[in-house]
């Protein structure tokens, strides 16, 4: 990180937690799970395409993860998408 914003890691870490309120990690984190989600609504991959696709070692990993920030693992999430259907744009 140094060499592309001449700053040290510590740093920007520092000020990032500052402004946004919660540390670099979580909010990589919690973007990666957004985007899980995504995939888990569009029901095309199953877990194991995308944990690989999303850079997880291991599915268990990722529903470890999932489930830690969502409070649900990924099935419970897929089955409640399936039931309430996805929202159209004029619904959001």
């Amino acid at each position: 990180m140094v060499q592309k914003t001449g700053q040290e890691y510590s740093y920007l870490s520092k000020l990032f937690s500052a402004v946004v309120g919660i540390t670099l990690e979580k909010y990589i984190i919690a973007q990666r799970i957004e985007r899980v989600k995504e995939l888990l609504a569009y029901g095309e991959q199953t877990l194991s395409e995308i944990a690989w696709q999303m850079g997880y070692s291991s599915p268990q990993h990722l529903s470890n993860q999932f489930r830690q920030i969502t409070g649900m693992t990924p099935s419970l999430f897929k089955t409640n998408q399936q039931q309430h259907g996805r929202k159209t744009l004029d619904e959001v």
